[in-house]
């Protein structure tokens, strides 16, 4: 059965790039293989009993699921029309429920709430394990929804409509089975439809390449193409935006994870908007795009020059968009972040426009007004030292809601009114650990270039600095995702209440000082972040918080990346390595699921260029043997279609071979999250923490 893999990835060009008989775990790839899963079960079943039988399991197990189903969370509003719509998930509830509340009625803070969707019940009705996705309403009225639901926790999913009026799905009302895809009313009978509409239509990163408008009462195949990307763009999609009374249909083209081509579709015909393709608030990210007051709302990523004025990188700018549409340029600046600083997000009310800035890390929250033909703003007097996210927003009032947590402060729900620029307290989580100890500082390391880079330390006020605490720094590193402060319950029970440290480094790759802190380590650049995080890891040693012995790094997805690369780079600074979700066959990865749509955040290995600086760090490549490596966990999902399983699978394979230990664990569902239910995610933080305490205590 493996030779015969081998050869089917071979005949098949999967394995171009690299020689199929110089990787022999090729046959881990596969997915669902009777080899593979019997390797999962092996390994799964070893990690489970020996991480099981740890004094600490048990008790972290509890505490997790007890707070995974408390009642006290906090139930996040989606605003739509008069309702507030809700996604719920308890021990009554494992697979979750989609309910809805007047909108009053939620804001009163005691609001009754109306069941439209049980997922466990339906997945008992459809034999199937259904994970709720999300799901796309009909404006103004939203009678009707598109409900994404996947089987299993992966990317691709089921869609269908649904009348929350009648709480049911409706009978030959719009149906598409199972792909990446994405659709949305355009009205009542028409939708723009990404999605696999069969052979040739979907990119090498596995996803949708043709954009179509379909009429109910006709079939999908049948729908009107109206846009095509190319199969090496990363996908092609459409979306719609509201201002006001007015409603544009957009088409979106990325070429990369980085880069899009947006244009407009109006009057049957498409309109390309002359605007930087590394413009908005990240290039895929098009459901974050606004048009406000006529304003059409981006982000600059580089510097754009328009009528002999320059706008730099970062700043946050609008254009007329009925000008646009011409070809006009009419801009107006709204905010320039310094260089401590960075947009962290945007979004918007009735009449105002809400705009997140981070400066060292920190969030503040202001309100903007075009106002006589400009941008006027005012700050929000918000929580300070933590991070804030606007977590609701309605297009028919100033009323928002956002949040407010740090490391030791329960995350809290605010209702606040973008008009009056005032808020009030909504609910708070419960203190799920004793912070009573504890203290927050934030501290900066010397990286290699002479950077310095932030990074935010969580431990008892009493901490002897004696190096034996037990210490984990978590980062992440990549696609201009920031790594802001978080009330992290989770890790308050299971490894602060136990004694130890936790870090949180900023490094680059990040978002966390604008779009140069991001591709200061992206491709040729990338061993900054791993250099960045060795400097964090280095500082908290030489401040004698801690040492090798007691000191692990914890990462996911790209983070797994991080941490597989620091340990086969400097085994001699941890002691523990949790590897999540990771990618870690550096050479394979473009050709794995959705890979192919990082190679402008890595690069392409099949350039020999390329390969040569991603070879040095490609951690499944540079495992040597006899090396004093740490006992590394690694886990993962059978049904993460996103990254794919056969990245961690392969590593492990190849390290046991070679003689090293290693901690496994895939869940069989759970997508790239890694878990579909409560149960599963107390399951797998306590193997994670039991490990952490073993290791490092």
């Amino acid at each position: 059965m493996k030779n015969y893999i081998l050869l089917l990835l071979t005949v098949l060009g999967i394995s171009q790039g690299i020689k199929a008989q110089e990787d022999k775990y090729l046959w881990l790839e596969e997915v669902d293989g009777k080899e593979a899963l019997q390797f999962v079960e092996k390994q799964n079943k070893a990690t489970v009993a020996e991480l099981s039988a740890e004094k600490n399991y048990q008790d972290i197990y509890d505490k997790n699921l007890a707070i995974l189903n408390s009642t006290e969370k906090i139930a996040y509003p989606t605003i739509h029309g008069n309702y507030a719509y809700n996604f719920w998930k308890d021990q009554d509830h494992v697979r979750g429920i989609w309910r809805r509340s007047k909108l009053e009625s939620y804001k009163s803070g005691n609001p009754v709430w109306e069941t439209l969707l049980d997922i466990d019940k339906l997945s008992a009705q459809d034999n199937k394990k259904w994970v709720y996705k999300g799901s796309y309403g009909l404006y103004p009225d939203y009678n009707r929804f598109l409900i994404q639901l996947s089987n299993g926790g992966g990317d691709a999913v089921y869609i269908k409509e649904f009348d929350v009026n009648k709480k049911q799905f409706i009978e030959n009302g719009f149906s598409i089975d199972e792909a990446k895809s994405s659709a949305a009313y355009l009205d009542e009978n028409n939708l723009i439809v990404s999605n696999d509409f069969g052979e040739g239509t979907m990119t090498t990163s596995g996803y949708a390449r043709q954009v179509k408008l379909w009429k109910r009462g006709t079939l999908l195949k049948d729908a009107q193409l109206i846009y095509e990307a190319e199969t090496t763009d990363v996908l092609a999609t459409g979306f719609i935006i509201h201002d006001g009374d007015k409603q544009y249909t957009l088409l979106v083209k990325a070429s990369s994870f980085l880069s899009a081509q947006l244009s407009v579709w109006l009057n049957n015909k498409r309109i390309p908007l002359d605007i930087p393709e590394d413009a908005a608030i990240g290039a895929v990210a098009y459901e974050r795009l606004i048009i406000k007051d006529n304003q059409f709302v981006i982000q600059l990523k580089s510097d754009w020059t328009v009528n002999n004025k320059t706008y730099t990188t970062g700043t946050l700018i609008s254009l007329n968009f009925t000008e646009l549409l011409k070809g006009n340029k009419d801009i107006k600046v709204i905010l320039k972040p310094d260089e401590f600083s960075s947009i962290s997000g945007i979004s918007t009310t009735k009449t105002k426009l809400l705009v997140n800035v981070l400066t060292d890390v920190t969030s503040n929250l202001f309100v903007y007004s075009f106002t006589n033909g400009n941008w006027v703003s005012k700050k929000v007097a918000a929580p300070k030292l933590g991070a804030l996210s606007v977590v609701a927003t309605s297009n028919h009032s100033d009323q928002y809601f956002f949040d407010f947590e740090n490391f030791i402060t329960p995350t809290t729900l605010y209702l606040g009114d973008a008009s009056s620029n005032n808020f009030t307290p909504y609910q708070s989580l419960p203190t799920y650990f004793d912070t009573s100890n504890l203290e927050v500082k934030q501290y900066k390391a010397k990286s290699k270039d002479g950077t310095m880079i932030p990074y935010f330390m969580v431990s008892r006020k009493d901490l002897k600095m004696d190096g034996t605490n037990p210490t984990l720094v978590y980062a992440y590193g990549g696609f201009e995702i920031s790594s802001s402060p978080f009330y992290w319950a989770s890790m308050g029970v299971s490894w602060l209440d136990k004694g130890g440290v936790f870090v949180l480094a900023n490094i680059r790759g990040g978002g966390e000082y604008g779009p140069k802190w991001h591709l200061d380590a992206i491709k040729e650049n990338r061993q900054n972040a791993f250099d960045d995080l060795y400097a964090v890891s280095e500082d908290v040693i030489a401040k004698k918080i801690t040492s090798p012995k007691h000191l692990g790094a914890m990462g996911g997805s790209n983070g797994g990346l991080l941490v597989g690369v620091a340990f086969t780079q400097r085994p001699d600074l941890y002691n523990a390595i949790v590897c999540q979700v990771p990618l870690l066959d550096m050479q394979r990865y473009n050709k794995l699921l959705a890979g192919a749509s990082w190679m402008s955040e890595f690069g392409d290995p099949d350039i020999p260029e390329e390969w040569a600086y991603i070879k040095k760090y490609s951690p499944y490549h540079n495992l040597k043997e006899g090396t004093d490596y740490p006992e590394v966990y690694f886990g993962t999902s059978t049904r993460d279609d996103r990254v794919h399983p056969g990245h961690a699978r392969k590593m492990v394979a190849k390290m046991n071979d070679m003689g090293y230990k290693t901690y496994y664990y895939e869940n069989t569902e759970g997508g790239h999250a890694g878990s579909s239910t409560n149960e599963q995610s107390a399951k797998s933080n306590a193997l994670t923490y039991s490990y952490l305490l073993k290791k490092l205590k």
